[in-house]
């Protein structure tokens, strides 16, 4: 028998889901103490207050092959589908992950669900024939990037820009300061991003890292230090660097999940592309973005398929080159290294950077995305007015 309290469900089935649904989970529960929260998630969204149903994510982490990914998300729709017929949910959020997610909304609309998408999908990147899709699945689309609002409403999809969690709230500059007093000094300083994903690390990071090794002979007294997303990234990146025989030198160190500590501290990144982008747009510190590719299946599928001209986050808000972006890159580390020789050896150059990327972090002044995220499903849910005791200084910082 379906519950008659409404009951709002979340499905996030990577990390950076798990992220951005828990600070919006975290502002319901803030607003409407009493909304019943349910999710198959991961930890932050237990911790923000959803009762998980089934974890997931974890996959992602460590990287499940093709084939055994397909049937883990078979039984999971399975597993979502007996459960939307007992409980019958009053919205789905679904977080991102638009392959995954889909045919969650197919089970969650047929019985009745309205769906508000959490992280628009980026069919005006890719697939833009899969809008007709979207019609069907959504009720509403909450988007994090300011021109993905006018995209889908021009083509029929009820859509809000938000704002984004990265810009919910300002870096603490004095936190990140002392927490970097004791970090190595030199000139330059060089943070490596290598992704979060296995699969970007793979493909990416002993480019990154033959990219810093020639820009080390270069500078001598050049320092680094990689931005691993957790400890257990750390001996996975040191096999890659062992597998491609690419010389750790020990210039370069590694912290683990302290990003924003290590765009404070770092004059230069070098960053595989991704939402880390804007993380570091977010400091106005100068970066040279890559994302190696296969040439074989950009040339047969890729390049017939993507539609912007730009690949990166920061070049796509302010729709224009403002960043270097090797994207899709199919050489070797030189290119990369050329790049970032030419901001580090132009003070005019990566000052230009620099207010380039003020100006796009300011797009996305004025909203708050946790918040107005939250307010919209509320909406949806037919929850009500928030409660008086909400007020912004209550607000739940986004995880990075």
């Amino acid at each position: 028998m379906p519950d008659a309290k409404p009951i709002i469900l979340f499905t996030a089935f990577e990390p950076s889901g798990d992220d951005h649904a828990s600070a919006v989970i975290a502002a319901l529960k803030r607003d409407h103490p009493d909304a019943d929260i349910r999710a198959w998630g991961g930890p932050r969204m237990r911790d923000a207050g959803a009762e998980i149903i089934a974890r997931t994510g974890d996959d992602a982490v460590m990287g499940m092959p093709g084939l055994a990914k397909i049937r883990e998300h078979k039984r999971i729709n399975a597993d979502i589908a007996r459960w939307v017929e007992q409980h019958r949910p009053t919205v789905h959020v679904p977080v991102d992950s638009p392959a995954a997610n889909f045919p969650v909304c197919a089970i969650t609309k047929r019985a009745g669900a309205k769906v508000v998408h959490l992280v628009a999908p980026q069919l005006w990147a890719w697939g833009p024939w899969r809008i007709k899709k979207l019609r069907r699945l959504t009720d509403h689309v909450l988007c994090l990037l300011p021109f993905e609002e006018k995209w889908f409403r021009d083509r029929g999809v009820p859509a809000t820009f938000i704002g984004h969690p990265l810009f919910d709230h300002a870096p603490d500059t004095e936190t990140l300061d002392a927490a970097i007093a004791d970090w190595p000094d030199g000139h330059p300083k060089i943070a490596l991003m290598p992704g979060s994903r296995p699969g970007e690390m793979r493909a990416n990071f002993a480019l990154l890292l033959n990219a810093y090794n020639r820009l080390a002979r270069e500078h001598p007294g050049m320092r680094g230090i990689v931005a691993a997303t957790k400890d257990e990234v750390v001996p996975v990146l040191r096999r890659l660097a062992k597998d491609a025989n690419t010389e750790w030198p020990e210039s370069l160190e590694v912290r683990c999940g302290a990003t924003d500590a290590v765009v404070r501290w770092c004059d230069l990144a070098l960053v595989v592309s991704g939402t880390v982008t804007l993380q570091i747009a977010r400091q106005r510190r100068p970066m040279v973005i890559v994302y190696k590719s296969s040439r074989l299946l950009w040339a047969l599928i890729a390049r017939w398929i993507i539609r912007t001209p730009f690949f990166t986050l920061p070049n796509l808000v302010a729709g224009r080159e403002i960043v270097p972006e090797l994207v899709p890159h199919f050489t070797g580390a030189d290119p990369v290294a050329d790049r970032a020789v030419a901001l580090l050896e132009s003070p005019d150059a990566a000052e230009a950077q620099r207010r380039d990327l003020a100006e796009i972090a300011s797009r996305f002044e004025g909203h708050h995305a946790a918040d107005e995220a939250a307010a919209a499903i509320a909406r949806f849910a037919g929850l009500g007015p928030s409660t008086p005791a909400a007020t912004g200084e209550s607000r739940v910082a986004y995880q990075v």
